[in-house]
């Protein structure tokens, strides 16, 4: 069996989901949103503290501070004291702002949908086994 270029197959990797989320960027914007913006309301249940939320992204603690500000201006999330460490702030996803996660969300889904389309169901099963298995 021949050895896998790990360089490659993350290219390819790398190459596919740039191109599902350039692919879906205008739809995005025209709901009021960037694709990382999208990215930061999906992970706020999971990582309420902004710099967990940065840790989490991968992102420089200032510019999450910086996307925050716009997604709570817009109304998209809601920034309060934490009660448990009133030194820190609790963030959380505000109606509008879950309703367009959604909407970004489906956009998303809907994009990788067409591309596993070109795969049978049995090619889909076991690249979602593979990558459970990477992950």
């Amino acid at each position: 069996m021949a050895k896998i270029d790990a360089a490659k197959l993350w290219s390819l990797h790398y190459r596919l989901l740039n191109t599902i989320i350039v692919g879906v960027a205008p739809q995005l914007e025209a709901m009021g949103m960037e694709t990382k913006e999208l990215f930061m309301l999906a992970a706020i249940d999971e990582h309420p503290n902004p710099a967990a939320l940065a840790d989490t992204l991968c992102m420089p603690k200032p510019t999450v501070t910086v996307y925050l500000k716009r997604l709570e201006a817009i109304g998209f999330v809601r920034r309060a004291i934490d009660p448990g460490d009133l030194r820190r702030h609790r963030l959380s996803v505000t109606p509008a702002g879950r309703k367009v996660l959604t909407q970004g969300q489906a956009l998303l889904t809907e994009a990788l949908g067409l591309r596993l389309a070109r795969l049978s169901a049995a090619e889909q099963a076991q690249l979602a086994a593979l990558l459970e298995k990477l992950g």
